[in-house]
């Protein structure tokens, strides 16, 4: 593990290495599509996913860039519903969806609760919906928007890693203990979980971020989680640059990627996903890049491990 340098990082540490946000209307969200997923049950179906322009979240996670599209305050009560209903407009219907805020949907400064009754009415008649949030917000909020929904709620909530000194200075302020506490919690009122896990967090070589990444995965499913994302760290966000700068971050490489995907899906023990989001920032091989995104998407909707792609860049 790399050794961390005498600065510390904290909230002002971070928000001192930040750059501008981009502009953003809190009338829309900031982005909306459809995409193919791979069901609980294994269909594979299209699924609608909502970016919610709102509030920046107040966990100021080191490896986070999402604030960019975030406003400074507590957007106007009607804004979230408005934007839920834009973007529903203007995209084809599926049964699935999910609505990504930056942040934690149970957060009330961010998606207020006298907007709960409104987004409800919004999502009736699909069969599942998911959304996002931090381990320390989870609480009766959650049953109760359940039951204004009457379907199938689900949360995602990011575990990072399980690495007991870079989990610290990840900046989420949480324990393994609030991880676990949580998923028990959703649990217990038949609520399904997906975690974000972290390929190659800051600290980490190569090795131990494919390393950390699969224990990561095995905590996740032991907890009693039913998917894993596994999101391979980006810079850009600020922190990440110095902190690159400084020897302590490199991205992982495609490979590594490739490599832990594999080895959730091969655990059999919940569905296992691959974030193939600007792949090109992990790829130093133009010649295989687009066929082993390809065979990404495809295990991703399969849970099956494919061929391996072959290319004069490895060994």
């Amino acid at each position: 593990m790399l050794t961390l340098p005498d600065f510390n990082i904290t909230n002002k540490w971070i928000l001192d290495q930040r750059g501008t946000k981009n502009a953003v209307d809190p009338n829309k969200p900031y982005a909306f599509l459809v995409e193919k997923e791979r069901q609980a049950n294994g269909k594979i179906e299209d699924v609608t996913t909502i970016f919610l322009t709102n509030k920046e979240c107040p966990f100021r996670c080191l490896m986070c860039d999402l604030w960019k599209n975030t406003t400074d305050d507590t957007i106007d009560v009607g804004a979230i519903p408005k934007q839920i209903e834009f973007a529903l407009k203007n995209l084809p219907s599926t049964k699935h969806i999910k609505l990504y805020n930056s942040g934690n949907f149970f957060d009330s400064t961010a998606i207020p609760l006298k907007d709960h009754n409104a987004i409800a009415s919004l999502l009736h008649g699909f069969e599942t919906v998911l959304v996002e949030n931090h381990p320390k917000l989870t609480d009766r909020r959650i049953l109760e928007f359940r039951d204004k929904l009457n379907t199938d709620l689900q949360l995602a909530i990011g575990l990072e890693t399980t690495h007991p000194e870079v989990l610290p200075k990840l900046n989420k302020q949480m324990s393994l203990m609030d991880f676990s506490k949580s998923v028990n919690m959703l649990k217990t009122h038949d609520i399904l979980c997906r975690a974000f896990i972290l390929l190659r967090p800051p600290f980490l070589s190569e090795e131990e971020g494919v390393e950390w990444a699969k224990k990561s995965i095995d905590f996740a499913f032991d907890c009693g989680v039913e998917c894993c994302a596994v999101i391979p760290t980006r810079s850009g966000n600020g922190a990440l640059n110095i902190l690159e700068t400084n020897g302590l971050f490199h991205s992982p490489n495609l490979a590594s990627l490739e490599h832990v995907q594999e080895y959730g899906i091969s655990l059999d023990k919940g569905r296992v996903f691959a974030d193939l989001w600007d792949l090109e920032h992990f790829s130093e091989c133009t010649d295989c890049l687009d066929q082993r995104k390809v065979r990404m998407d495809e295990m991703n909707l399969k849970q099956e491990i494919l061929d391996p792609i072959f290319c004069s860049c490895s060994d």
